[in-house]
């Protein structure tokens, strides 16, 4: 067991920021988390107390890294502070334990290339049922190039199921060369991927950012696009906060999502 305090984390923020598919709230104060062919309980026992139910040495081989602890979230935060930005400022404050995962890539592109034009339950039910064949395995390449355009529409796919088989068969015959991909720098990075059918700006800058933790990376979707539409007049320059854009963009992200379901809540 390892407990952990931090006032940058929060693992309901984390769970529900659309960075990540496989995660399952089990009770008020527990999460289940799949990664790397690993499952990790996650009990809050105060606001922002929490126990990994795992080894020491589980979790310094996997889950630091990948609930990027060695970052100084309250650093950033204190930056986005200094900008005097009241819609930054309302999202940090908001959205206070939102972290950005190490994810695997190959995870990272297949569940990106699903998520487009899909909800977030519907995208975790294709997952899982993506999953399930191989218990807590996500399906390498190899696995999911046997797969017929059939087999994925079969899954709920849709018209992404081309986009899988595609990917799926570049990535076995080394045409997506993750080695490669992963040397690059992020604009690089983004102009690779967008070669591939099915990868769009979007979706490429999600995969730079979760998958291959390039925090520069600023994806921009349709939540995001509201955002700077209305509270920017179509004007909001990434580039000044040079090394953590990314970051910044889950804050935005989050809160508006959050603030969102307030105001439909709050409807007659």
């Amino acid at each position: 067991m390892i407990r952990m305090r931090s006032l940058d984390f929060n693992m309901d923020q984390v769970a529900n920021s659309g960075q990540c598919f496989r995660m399952r709230k089990t009770s008020s104060e527990t999460w289940e988390v799949t990664a790397f062919a690993r499952s990790l309980r996650i009990h809050r026992e105060g606001d922002f107390d929490y126990v990994f139910e795992c080894s020491r040495e589980e979790y310094d081989a996997v889950w630091f890294d990948y609930f990027d602890m060695p970052r100084d979230y309250g650093k950033i935060k204190e930056k986005i502070r200094a900008t005097n930005d009241p819609y930054l400022i309302a999202a940090v404050d908001y959205g206070y334990g939102v972290r950005v995962l190490r994810q695997d890539l190959w995870e990272t592109i297949v569940t990106f290339i699903i998520s487009q034009q899909n909800n977030i339950t519907r995208i975790k039910n294709i997952i899982r049922r993506l999953c399930e064949p191989y218990g807590n395995r996500f399906p390498a390449p190899d696995i999911l190039e046997k797969y017929t355009e059939n087999d994925f529409l079969s899954l709920g796919l849709g018209y992404r199921a081309k986009y899988l088989t595609n990917i799926s068969r570049a990535a076995t015959r080394n045409d997506l060369d993750f080695n490669k991909l992963k040397r690059m720098n992020c604009s690089d990075a983004i102009k690779f991927l967008k070669r591939f059918e099915g990868i769009g700006a979007k979706v490429a800058n999600c995969i730079a950012l979760f998958g291959l933790h390039k925090i520069e990376a600023f994806p921009i979707d349709v939540w995001i696009k509201r955002i700077i539409d209305d509270y920017y007049c179509g004007d909001f320059d990434a580039s000044r906060f040079s090394g953590y854009a990314g970051i910044v963009q889950q804050y935005m992200f989050f809160y508006q999502r959050g603030i969102g379901a307030i105001k439909k809540r709050a409807l007659p």
